[in-house]
């Protein structure tokens, strides 16, 4: 008699919901791709498992005993949930409920969470997102605690044994107030950009030089930045009251929308490539993966 859970054979199971159904040793065999006398056998090892006959012969055929008819429900019920754990769940967009933790910089809020809130509002309105920062030196760790589910950084902060995709290359741009006494034309002249006033976003605060400054000086040039904030989020009312200018990221200054001009720099500022990472855990979740997919595609240029 069967009296551990560990000694359990799902194939005799299987078995025994065939038996069940057809009635008949011939037909069970055949459902189950098996011989007859191999059928046979498992009723016999099913027989000595739960220490009962489960089916006795009559002039119709096989009938289930009264223990193989209790059995009946409860071993469907197991090969269900048996093949469940095979088999993920088709994932459904549009009925979905789960939560799903963004790691991302000030500049990637914008540029890409931000677009992709809009599409999944409108293809999966139950998911709800959480944000978080991106700038923690515990950052793989906490994806391998499932703390975060994606993260938008760059390349080069990005952590070993991560998955990762390109997401788009990012240009600077000139960006200043449309009336701007500076504003007529298409670009500044490096005389005039390095006599302006600039403001400069600084995530850790307080810095007043960037990388615009790293190659105007080799160029022995600089410029005078007047003001430093540690958000994009403040550039566009900042801009739109002072005479100030700012050096921002183009797919940012093409969403600040009307009141501002965009123009080129005198000179060519070195961008950086934005790139979506992701644990091993996540890899192969439906859920995720489709919400993936999702935001790459609204990078898309």
């Amino acid at each position: 008699m069967l009296t551990d859970v560990r000694t359990l054979d799902l194939n005799l199971l299987k078995t025994l919901d065939a038996l069940l159904d057809e009635r008949s040793v011939t037909r069970a065999a055949q459902r189950l791709a098996l011989t007859q006398p191999a059928v046979s056998g498992m009723l016999t090892r099913l027989r000595n498992d739960f220490n009962d006959p489960l089916f006795v012969r009559t002039k119709q055929g096989i009938v289930p005993t009264l223990r193989a008819l209790e059995l009946a429900c409860p071993i469907k019920q197991i090969l269900s949930d048996a093949d469940a754990l095979l088999r993920p769940q088709a994932f459904d967009p549009a009925s979905a409920a789960l939560t799903l933790t963004i790691a991302s910089s000030d500049y990637a809020l914008q540029a890409v969470v931000i677009p992709f809130i809009a599409a999944l509002r409108r293809q999966a309105p139950a998911i709800r997102v959480s944000l978080q920062s991106a700038k923690d030196a515990q950052l793989q760790a906490r994806f391998e605690r499932g703390e975060i589910d994606i993260a938008l950084i760059s390349p080069d902060s990005t952590p070993p044994g991560l998955h990762a995709r390109h997401l788009f290359y990012e240009d600077y741009v000139c960006l200043l107030r449309a009336d701007h006494p500076d504003a007529a034309g298409d670009r500044l002249s490096m005389a005039r950009f390095c006599a302006l006033d600039h403001v400069l976003v600084s995530y850790s605060g307080g810095k007043f030089n960037g990388v615009t400054d790293e190659m105007l000086a080799r160029q022995g040039r600089e410029r005078r930045v007047a003001m430093s904030v540690t958000s994009f989020a403040a550039l566009p009312e900042i801009l739109s009251a002072s005479d100030l200018i700012a050096v921002v990221p183009q797919r940012l200054a093409r969403a600040y929308g009307d009141g501002l001009k965009i123009l080129a720099p005198p000179f060519a500022i070195r961008g950086f490539t934005q790139s979506v990472v992701w644990h091993e855990r996540t890899e192969r979740d439906p859920a995720r993966r489709w919400l993936r997919a999702l935001l790459i595609d609204g990078c898309a240029d």
